[in-house]
């Protein structure tokens, strides 16, 4: 296990959540699956207890700890992509497999995590900074899924 890992609390689906992630985007895998050595308040012994994973080089641990916590935008990853087509893709996988779509790049999957599904070239406009960061902003407001073209359009003015 990595020295810092994020842990994820899950009702009781982290092990399909992971084969999830590690199905949908690169670098991304099930390391290991631990089965609990006893009961416990939300589940017995033998059931998923922990899944060590990880999400895009992102050391991962899922907790299925039972429905007494749930995810919020508070906490996110955000997906760099490289153009319109990366962005479709992960975006699709997430709002196609149960997820749901929110405001500028945003989006949850079917377990309550955000995701922020990013393309570079708004992150560059951004970080560009004056009346173009302002433009590509000002796009970005309006959208769900962010369009690429429409970033670019913004930025050249």
């Amino acid at each position: 296990m990595a020295k810092n890992t994020i842990c994820l609390w899950y009702d009781k689906d982290a092990e399909a959540a992971a084969r999830f992630y590690a199905s949908a985007f690169p670098d991304s895998r099930v390391n290991a699956v631990h089965r609990a050595p006893s009961d416990y308040p939300s589940g017995k012994a033998g059931d998923v207890l922990t899944v060590e994973f990880t999400v895009c080089g992102v050391a991962c641990l899922g907790l299925n700890g039972g429905p007494a916590f749930t995810h919020n935008e508070a906490f996110s990853f955000q997906i760099a992509t490289d153009d319109q087509e990366e962005t479709d893709r992960y975006w699709n996988a997430i709002v196609g497999n149960g997820g749901e779509e929110s405001a500028c790049g945003w989006c949850k999957d079917k377990w309550g995590i955000s995701w922020q599904i990013t393309p570079r070239v708004l992150t560059e406009a951004m970080a560009a900074g004056g009346a173009e960061a302002k433009r590509a902003f000002e796009a970005m407001m309006s959208m769900r899924k962010i369009d690429v073209a429409m970033i670019e359009a913004a930025r050249r003015g």
